[in-house]
């Protein structure tokens, strides 16, 4: 459904932090015990239990198979790693900050983690959120078609192509710079007027059905023409459908707040 896409690109989040939103379930006790044993050293089983989370959270089933898998990976894993330090390489500049870099990156996702579980979005919250963003969808969606250029100039001698007969849709195929509609004559998804720049839902929503804008509207894009094809109402999906990317969209709010008054108290020279 449209509308319901619509919605998910608005809630769309900054990358990882579906990843993050994941981590919230309750975690299994670390386990004890030792996976194998390589010249000495003893491979944890909590190491293996990690493993086998990050899987099965990825829609493998947690088998015998995949854990005799996953010992085989770690103990080659802990015999590179043993060679590698034989050789000095983890005295070498560039793969000792990329430790560093990796043991920062686990403590701030534990610390994200923590700090999501301990302040939880309420059900009221996500209502707010899904009240304002309905609302600014409106009640209408809108199916148009456009040609998009660089001058005035040019966006008037089309309008007046087309007042003599030339169809909107070559010419949408021939000039146009938008690529993702000039191959469709400069057709647009459905959408409601909230999904456009300004100026362009400001002309458009003005139009009749069949109408086309008599002047060239200009946003930051470059210089519209705008022909209105039809018009439907805008059923909004239900706050159950939405609600688990309302939650995402609000924690990323929450966690970019948080970061930003960390980083005011933070002495940064």
């Amino acid at each position: 459904m449209r509308t319901i896409r619509i919605f998910q690109i608005a809630f769309a989040l900054y990358s990882g932090l579906a990843a993050l939103s994941a981590c919230n379930a309750q975690q299994p006790a670390a386990a004890t015990g030792t996976v194998a044993k390589v010249n000495g050293t003893a491979i944890p089983q909590s190491r293996l239990e990690l493993i086998v989370r990050e899987r099965t959270s990825q829609g493998q089933p947690d088998s015998p198979e995949l854990r005799r898998s996953v010992r085989e990976d770690l103990i080659n894993r802990e015999i590179l790693a043993q060679e590698a330090v034989r050789k000095g390489l983890d005295k070498n500049a560039d793969v000792a900050a990329q430790v560093d870099l990796a043991r920062q990156s686990v403590l701030v996702r534990a610390f994200l983690q923590d700090h999501l579980k301990a302040n939880p979005v309420s059900d009221d919250a996500l209502m707010k959120d899904y009240e304002t963003i309905k609302g600014q969808l409106g009640n209408k969606e809108y199916k148009a078609r456009h040609i998009l250029v660089d001058k005035e100039e040019d966006a008037k001698a089309i309008i007046a192509q087309i007042k003599k007969g030339t169809k909107f849709e070559k010419l949408a195929s021939d000039k146009s710079k938008d690529m993702g509609s000039k191959s469709k004559g400069g057709e647009l998804e459905w959408s409601s007027s909230g999904n456009f720049v300004l100026p362009f839902a400001s002309a458009l929503t003005k139009l009749q059905k069949g109408q086309m804008t008599q002047e060239p509207v200009q946003s930051q894009f470059g210089w519209h023409v705008i022909r209105l094809d039809d018009v439907r109402p805008l059923k909004a999906p239900s706050f159950e459908e939405v609600k688990p990317n309302l939650a995402q969209r609000v924690q990323q709010q929450q966690l970019e707040k948080f970061i930003s008054e960390l980083r005011a108290k933070a002495k940064v020279e």
